[in-house]
């Protein structure tokens, strides 16, 4: 099938000949994504569990295989207005943001490759240049203009994140688009021609005012709200007072690592750049007694 990644998927576009009651379907309906709840856990569905649904769907796609499950993705129709029926069966859709802290890494990391495969098939239907019909590519996950030759792949819309440490703080800011009283990190998407760098130290200046060095790589996260990959670095601060730019951030201030505001919760690599600082903060002060 090709390469491996550390979760045990294997990505591919041929369906497999066989249908197992055990395949995985990620199903979505509206953006939101069907879930079993059993036993107060969180799972996806497999085959036997939704398989009367399976003539209401669209947008069909075989994804890969998660260790020895196959994957599917799919969307529900808007008609079929069946979620009283699946409720009294355990299924319910849920918000994909929610699913970041009740599942696991690899199952989130599937569902936003799951939900992105299908805003890509339903957002290229149609040629963009000459706007005839698009076909599907058989060797890759590709769309294949039959009259002007042109290919359109999945979109993915890099972005970084930033840790600004000061000494023993950490900036933390608070953005329009945040709930209420949550605080977290400076990010922003990557511009034309700009490094990775050179975007962490532009978003940090445009939003709070103020310049970093020591620029770097902490790790990186699959972001499917719509179409990101999350870029993570940590930093120093260098120079400048915080100054919100008011389009954006509205508040940002210097934390101590006992004395946070209320933070992201757990699965984002927001919070994993957090959980970091704390932790990193309490063995130096354990080292320093």
């Amino acid at each position: 099938m090709g390469y491996k990644n550390y979760f045990d998927f294997e990505p591919a576009i041929e369906r497999p000949v066989v249908k197992k009651s055990s395949d995985l379907w990620f199903v979505f309906k509206k953006g939101k994504i069907l879930m079993q709840c059993k036993e107060e856990k969180l799972l996806i569905p497999n085959r036997k569990k939704i398989n009367r649904y399976l003539g209401g769907m669209n947008h069909i796609h075989y994804i890969g295989r998660l260790k020895e499950a196959h994957c599917y993705t799919a969307e529900l129709e808007d008609p079929w207005d069946l979620e009283e029926e699946m409720l009294a069966e355990g299924l319910a859709f849920n918000s994909l943001r929610t699913l970041a802290s009740n599942v696991t890494e690899d199952i989130f990391n599937l569902a936003g490759r799951a939900i992105q495969i299908i805003n890509w098939d339903k957002d290229h239907k149609y040629c963009g240049r000459c706007g005839s019909l698009m076909k599907e590519g058989k060797a890759e996950r590709v769309k294949l203009c039959p009259q002007c030759g042109l290919e359109n792949y999945p979109r993915i819309s890099p972005a970084v994140i930033v840790a600004i440490l000061k000494g023993d703080e950490i900036l933390l800011a608070h953005n329009k688009k945040f709930s209420k009283g949550v605080f977290s990190l400076i990010a922003g998407f990557v511009e034309l021609g700009e490094s990775f760098e050179e975007c962490v130290e532009r978003e940090v200046m445009e939003e709070v005012g103020i310049k970093v060095k020591n620029i770097k790589y902490f790790k990186s996260q699959p972001w499917p709200f719509p179409n990101s990959l999350m870029v993570a670095f940590t930093a120093d601060y260098d120079s400048g007072e915080i100054c919100p730019d008011g389009v954006e951030i509205e508040e940002a201030h210097w934390y101590k690592a006992d004395n946070l505001p209320l933070i992201p919760a757990k699965g984002s690599i927001a919070r994993k750049l957090i959980d970091w600082f704390q932790s990193n903060r309490q063995l130096s002060i354990k080292e320093n007694k």
